[in-house]
């Protein structure tokens, strides 16, 4: 059950991720933004002290994650 959680999860926060960031991408993609975005968030806000509880703070901890893969990916290979 775990996993099918992390998969809804990280679609979730791939979608808002990529409309946040005004990035397109399809539904595998998404899913995997969500789900590295996640691993990235907890680590970046873990080290200054945040951490998201239940599926609505792993949703916002994923979004954010995935946010900082877009915009580092963007800044590495020069989309804007």
């Amino acid at each position: 059950m775990g996993w099918i959680m992390s998969l809804i999860i990280g679609g979730i926060a791939g979608w808002l991720a990529g409309e946040i960031m005004k990035n397109r991408g399809g539904m595998l993609r998404n899913i995997v933004l969500g789900i590295v975005g996640g691993v990235v968030g907890n680590v970046v806000l873990g080290a200054i002290g945040i951490s998201g509880h239940g599926v609505l703070g792993s949703i916002i901890v994923s979004v954010i994650g995935a946010c900082i893969i877009i915009w580092l990916g963007n800044s590495l290979f020069g989309r804007r």
